[in-house]
């Protein structure tokens, strides 16, 4: 059975991941190449919401992921070739440096990413403490008639 590598940060784990493992699942069997907490940091700039072994235990416990190794931020024929990886699967935003025959592409989730939801997440937090700080009386409701 060939062995097929998803290559993802997952540090906010949504749909469109799910989807793409289970793609890759009807391929053969599933390696996530998990981007370690140190490439995040250096590629995006942040520290990841989840540390690696959260995220790791995330992923080891789906169905479909039969085996879960940490990679750098970029993959190439050497990462594969590391993990003995037949071929690798990623959205069509992919930039890794893999030779095309070891590379499958299918289109990314439509409106969803991780940094979608960090987003979404923000934009509720602030629309939740703005309404809290509406619905609290000032100064000038406590003060004596």
């Amino acid at each position: 059975m060939k062995r097929i590598m998803v290559d993802m940060s997952a540090t906010l784990i949504h749909h469109g991941h799910i989807r793409l493992i289970k793609k890759a699942a009807e391929i053969g069997e599933v390696v996530i190449g998990l981007t370690t907490d140190e490439d995040i940091l250096l590629k995006k700039g942040y520290k990841p919401e989840l540390n690696f072994d959260q995220r790791k235990e995330i992923l080891e416990s789906l169905n479909l992921v039969n085996e879960v190794v940490p990679t750098p931020w970029m993959i190439d024929n050497s990462i594969l070739d590391k993990h003995n990886i037949d071929e690798l699967v990623h959205g069509d935003d992919n930039s890794n440096k893999v030779s095309k025959e070891r590379l499958i592409i299918f289109p990314r989730t439509e409106h969803i990413s991780s940094t979608e939801l960090r987003k979404k997440s923000l934009e509720s937090f602030t629309q939740a403490r703005n309404e809290k700080l509406m619905l609290t009386p000032g100064p000038a409701a406590i003060l004596p008639d």
